[in-house]
């Protein structure tokens, strides 16, 4: 008899738990509810970015959010180029493509090449569509290429990549991953030989995330960038704030038509699946690679290193509302933060001018 191909993304899940003997790792569960290709959230025709849930989207980055972010941002990616002596802008997950329009917009002939890597073929046509004014200057990989020289730019592409959890339960660590459930999927613990990276003192009935995926796409990145620098820009925390015991509960979080909440398990490819980024773990990683950090501050701060308070200087209300959420600390100025890295010669990036809290990581 010949088989049949699963039609929905939870018959995709459900035939990989059956498979695995009855039960996935939650990073393997993520990866497939956003990634599955045609089927994940990442991977299906949904809108994703956009102000409002009318227009059903989910959420609203920052380049969506005010033009002038990517302004901002240019003048360190600038520089960079500048300081490395490259020509080439490379982004992943770029999402809409508005980013990077700002960029290629700001940065005019100083970018030769404009590569995006992107895993969503739907994401990519988007983008394509968005950025045919620019030729043949951008071009698209579904991959980590080989070999890279330039500056390498990624707004919330951490924070999507699939992680593991950990349950503590008063006396040993386990491993949460996802089953079958009546209806449904649900939630079940195995022994595991996985630990947090911190001695920490856990609550019974804590549960964290741990970051190899992330982690490893940081070190595959620095062994792989031959020469140029490298911003992330994230929500998350340093090591001692991400597992600090006041958040037993992890980080994380579905948004779904501009609204969070914290059960992955329904609704799933309809939703996004995200956690905070662990930046500690990140620099860590980058060193191991042979990176050096330039900097790690928040994302208010970073922008207005980067001259967005000139550049808001005679906006109107239209503008000056929006880009303030980008700095404000109660919006998005504190929770995200960036961090820069290099290959080759350290320079004293524009970003990490004021307030740079390497330091912390």
């Amino acid at each position: 008899m010949q088989s049949t191909a699963p039609t929905s993304l939870a018959a995709v899940i459900e035939q990989q738990i059956l498979q695995a003997g009855g039960w996935l790792p939650f990073d393997r569960f993520m990866a497939l509810a956003l990634y599955e290709p045609g089927l994940g959230y990442y991977a299906n025709q949904s809108p994703k970015f956009g102000l409002m849930p009318s227009s059903g989207s989910d959420f609203v980055t920052a380049p969506e959010l005010s033009p002038l972010f990517g302004q901002a941002l240019a003048r360190q990616l600038g520089q960079a180029l500048q300081a490395t002596a490259t020509t080439e802008l490379w982004e992943f997950g770029a999402g809409s493509g508005a980013l990077a329009e700002q960029l290629l917009d700001a940065l005019g002939d100083q970018v030769r090449g404009y590569t995006i890597v992107d895993l969503s073929g739907s994401l990519r046509a988007r983008q394509a569509q968005r950025l045919a004014r620019f030729g043949d200057k951008v071009r698209w990989l579904a991959e980590l290429p080989a070999q890279i020289e330039g500056v390498v730019v990624g707004n919330e592409v951490l924070d999507a990549m699939p992680v593991q959890l950990l349950h503590w339960d008063g006396d040993q660590w386990r491993e949460r991953g996802v089953t079958v459930g009546a209806p449904g999927f649900a939630w079940a613990d195995r022994p595991a030989h996985l630990r947090p990276p911190v001695d920490g003192v856990f609550v019974p009935g804590a549960v964290i995330e741990i970051h190899p995926q992330a982690e490893a796409f940081v070190r595959t990145l620095g062994e792989r960038l031959l020469r140029g620098a490298v911003f992330l820009l994230d929500y998350g925390f340093p090591e001692a704030e991400y597992y600090h015991p006041q958040r037993s509960g992890g980080t994380l979080m579905c948004h779904r038509l501009h609204q969070s909440d914290m059960d992955p398990l329904v609704d799933v490819g309809l939703k996004d699946i995200t956690a905070h980024v662990n930046f500690t773990g990140i620099a860590l990683a980058a060193q191991e690679a042979g990176l050096e950090v330039l900097g790690y501050t928040s994302q208010g701060r970073f922008l207005l290193n980067c001259g967005l308070t000139e550049l808001l200087q005679g906006a109107d209300f239209r503008t000056l509302a929006p880009a303030q959420k980008l700095i404000a600390e109660h919006e998005m100025g504190e929770l995200f933060k960036v961090i820069g890295l290099v290959r080759g010669e350290v320079f004293d990036a524009l970003g990490f001018a004021q307030g740079d809290r390497s330091h912390r990581l």
